[in-house]
């Protein structure tokens, strides 16, 4: 008789967003002809640069030719994107070589995927709040989950305690969903706990690109990170690769387990369960880090960035207490009037039709908090923020700021 995987039966009947989506759905159903701002989910409104769509057009007239064809690529990726992904990384001080770069079709992916490599009788911690990725990946495996607590006396930055110890790390920086951003210094201390308990940390710096002050982009900042890390990044939120879906995994050479090279599992784990990612998104990817491409996907940065500042200093304005906004895309905020965070969506929805995401969604302590996103459009985030201000302001908001 088929058994199925008895640990698919622990997840949550539905993902986040689903949830989210079903009732926005709804109330849109209820109230046809209603303006609905959506500032939950982090998908991007821009599109694609001009300089990856140039590259992207090259890339399709070529594999119209049979002289210029291109089939089955290397599953790691081609060089002609490894090498910029490696001179990138080299403007922050990082030195990887190019069989330490593995091209994928996202770190959502990849952030899964990885699991493949290792027991399921590690133990992982992972921070609460935190991307449902980390913990639904792992439910699915059967491993046990210790989670960090991350609440505001912390910053939402939990950082290493010896009475709780794990196998298995998940750090991101800067975080989704709370926009907080680890320092040099706090992230040297994971490594050195994670090399004292011979620990693996997962990395995820999928918004690397938004960092406005001297926190690292690369945990490889970090002296003998590479012994004990793998890095996750993608072009989704660097350069609105969320349709297009390509990414990259640094697995260095340095990190070995039972004395196994992590670096040659994860080659034979994609060589055998993936194709590797087509050769036209690879070229476009490949625009991004051309001098042009940069230019053009900062800009986009930027603009995205203003939208954050513009709730940040909303939040300012109306005294609630917030975080994120300056180092990403995301402003995390507490809801008002102690307010539960799925109260606050049926709120915003029914009053002001913003959408942004409960923060319980998260993770038990998401509790009474909530996210907004920054990848709706400008205009949009300024006719948000006028409803959610006029809103609360009418509404004599408390002082929430401490």
């Amino acid at each position: 008789m088929t058994q199925i995987n008895k640990n698919y039966l622990n997840l949550k009947e539905s993902y986040l967003f689903f949830d989210i989506a079903k009732r926005v759905k709804n109330y849109e159903n209820e109230h046809p002809g209603k303006k609905i701002i959506r500032m939950g989910i982090g998908d991007v409104s821009l599109p694609l640069c001009p300089a990856v769509i140039t590259e992207m057009q090259e890339a399709v007239a070529e594999m119209g030719k049979a002289e210029t064809f291109h089939g089955y690529g290397p599953e790691q990726g081609y060089s002609f994107l490894k090498k910029p992904i490696m001179e990138y990384y080299q403007t922050f001080g990082v030195f990887l070589e190019e069989d330490e770069v593995f091209v994928s079709d996202g770190a959502k992916s990849d952030l899964g995927n990885i699991l493949d490599l290792f027991s399921k009788e590690n133990t992982v911690l992972i921070p609460d709040p935190v991307y449902p990725v980390y913990v639904d990946t792992n439910i699915m495996d059967g491993r046990k989950i210790i989670y960090l607590k991350a609440d505001q006396d912390n910053h939402f930055l939990p950082m290493p305690q010896e009475n709780i110890q794990g196998d298995i790390i998940y750090l991101c920086s800067p975080n989704n969903p709370t926009g907080a951003a680890y320092s040099k210094a706090q992230l040297k201390e994971w490594v050195d706990f994670a090399l004292s308990h011979n620990s693996l940390i997962l990395f995820d710096a999928a918004y690397e690109a938004f960092i406005s002050d001297d926190s690292p982009h690369s945990i490889y900042e970090i002296e003998d990170a590479k012994q004990c890390a793998i890095e996750f990044c993608s072009f989704s939120k660097t350069a609105g690769f969320t349709g297009t879906r390509c990414g990259y995994t640094i697995v260095p050479m340095a990190l070995h387990f039972q004395d196994v090279s992590i670096n040659h599992l994860w080659l034979r784990r994609q060589t055998t369960k993936f194709n590797g990612v087509s050769y036209v998104v690879q070229r476009a990817a490949k625009a991004v880090f051309s001098a042009e491409g940069q230019r053009q996907t900062k800009k986009n940065i930027e603009y995205y960035k203003r939208n954050a500042k513009l709730m940040a200093d909303t939040m300012e304005r109306l005294n609630i207490w917030y975080t994120g906004g300056k180092n990403s895309p995301y402003v995390w905020i507490r809801c008002p009037h102690q307010m539960s965070s799925w109260e606050f969506l049926d709120y915003l929805l029914e009053k002001i039709q913003v959408v942004g995401t409960p923060g319980e969604g998260f993770g038990k302590n998401g509790a009474g908090y909530f996210r907004f996103s920054a990848f709706s459009s400008y205009e949009d985030t300024i006719e948000a923020m006028e409803r959610f201000y006029n809103l609360f302001q009418l509404n004599e908001l408390p002082d929430l700021t401490k």
